[in-house]
């Protein structure tokens, strides 16, 4: 399922043609730092990446294969769930394997895999960031060196149902939830709310609550880690963020499936008409306005900034890097491949075929693409506040014990404080220095 405007074949054409200007850049490489070590090694490389919802993925890699036939890139499919993706990575890296190339990391992975030396440290002088998103440089560097190009950002944004608000009398979307609620309440009262739930964020255990906790934990002025990298949860703040969850769904604003769906199950119950508001990543705005009878809400919503407690709340800064396993045996075409497809062409393309955030800031601003994805003026508001998830080098086990503490926190199997005093705990060893 993706959708491609008219003007998406001209740009298409574009990302054709650019694998042809980028052979002239040598087999050299460099430390994160600028020239040093070499990436060297040319031919056929693998593309190791989560489940492509789109569709769109194979047409840039075609668009790549024809123009470096000696350098085809095939793409290797991992499963949708981020953990699982992460223990495959891991596994062919502790094992020195060359069968995965370039990997295509979650932002937060960076630490981990740098400081086990499984990643190649990447020449500055030789991948264009000037025009980033700055916040999305960040995420590629470890200890001032750089290992893996932004390729898309994220940030999570409110979805909402324009038509019901509408014909509730509510005139703009909430800042706080205080407002939601209320505007939940008055949709509930028209014919049109009855049998929709309030709202979704995902609570179910996998690394989608630790994001869900994070915003809420920040939206309330508090944060899973304080400045000098150790735990801070025994807040007052903390305690506000992770009784928002737990309030949501104790007094049924949220469905009582939300424990149990994940991202692509939450699109599915928004599309199905279902949810007046949800928490969701921007990929879900072209596949929610398809008007080929696959969404239910096709024309009828919109979105706005996170709210908050005391106004609009802050989200968690996702997306995606793309970086060279160390152990890859063609680098040099590794290194092309990645400037390929954060280059400008290739990036206004997937952001016209999949709807995913990119990195480069002008494309926020273009108008033609404004006019196509209104969510980009609220999207780089999203991005530029954004606050990460934990960025320590134990992620894995760091992501773990958030899961385990905040969905025992949301199901009610304990109380708040408690959850919270026990994740402090758990947390203080994973973070020391």
């Amino acid at each position: 399922m993706r959708s491609i405007s008219p003007a998406g074949g001209a740009v298409l054409g574009l990302t054709l043609a650019l694998p042809l200007a980028l052979t002239a850049c040598g087999g050299d490489g460099g430390t994160g730092g600028g020239k040093g070590a070499a990436l060297d090694g040319r031919g056929p490389i693998t593309f190791v990446t989560g489940k492509d919802r789109s569709g769109y993925l194979q047409e840039q890699v075609d668009g790549w294969n024809s123009g470096h036939p000696d350098e085809k890139v095939r793409i290797i499919e991992l499963p949708d769930e981020p953990n699982d993706q992460r223990q495959q990575m891991i596994q062919n890296a502790t094992t020195k394997s060359d069968a995965y190339a370039v990997l295509n990391l979650d932002v937060v992975w960076t630490a981990e895999f740098a400081a086990n030396r499984w990643l190649a440290p990447l020449p500055k002088d030789r991948v264009d960031l000037a025009e980033m998103l700055p916040a999305t440089i960040a995420t590629g560097q470890y200890r001032g060196r750089l290992y893996a190009v932004p390729s898309t950002s994220d940030a999570g944004i409110l979805y909402y149902r324009k038509d019901l608000l509408d014909g509730a009398g509510v005139s703009a979307p909430p800042k706080t939830w205080a407002e939601m609620w209320a505007a939940c309440d008055k949709v509930k009262k028209t014919p049109a709310g009855k049998g929709v739930d309030c709202y979704f964020t995902e609570v179910n255990k996998t690394e989608s609550i630790t994001i869900s906790a994070v915003e809420a934990i920040a939206s309330s002025g508090g944060s899973v880690l304080g400045p000098d990298g150790r735990p801070s949860l025994t807040t007052p703040q903390a305690a506000k963020g992770l009784e928002f969850l737990v309030n949501a769904r104790k007094d049924g604003r949220m469905p009582k499936a939300a424990v149990t769906l994940d991202t692509e199950g939450g699109r599915r119950y928004f599309q199905s008409g279902k949810l007046l508001f949800q928490r969701q990543w921007p990929y879900q705005y072209a596949m929610a306005d398809q008007k080929d009878g696959s969404s239910k809400v096709a024309g009828r919503f919109a979105v706005a900034p996170l709210p908050g407690p005391d106004g609009p709340g802050v989200a968690n800064l996702g997306g995606h890097n793309l970086a060279i396993s160390q152990f890859a045996a063609n680098k040099a075409s590794s290194l092309d491949f990645i400037r390929y497809l954060t280059g400008e062409p290739s990036q206004r393309a997937n952001l016209l075929a999949t709807s995913q955030a990119p990195t480069l800031a002008a494309l926020y601003d273009d108008p033609a693409m404004v006019a196509k994805f209104p969510y980009l003026p609220v999207l780089k508001t999203a991005i530029a506040g954004a606050k990460p998830r934990p960025v320590v080098v134990r992620y894995g086990d760091v992501t773990a014990a958030i899961q385990g503490s905040v969905y025992d926190a949301v199901t009610g199997r304990t109380p708040i404080d408690q959850a919270l005093s026990g994740l402090q705990g758990k947390l203080g060893p994973l973070t020391a220095p």
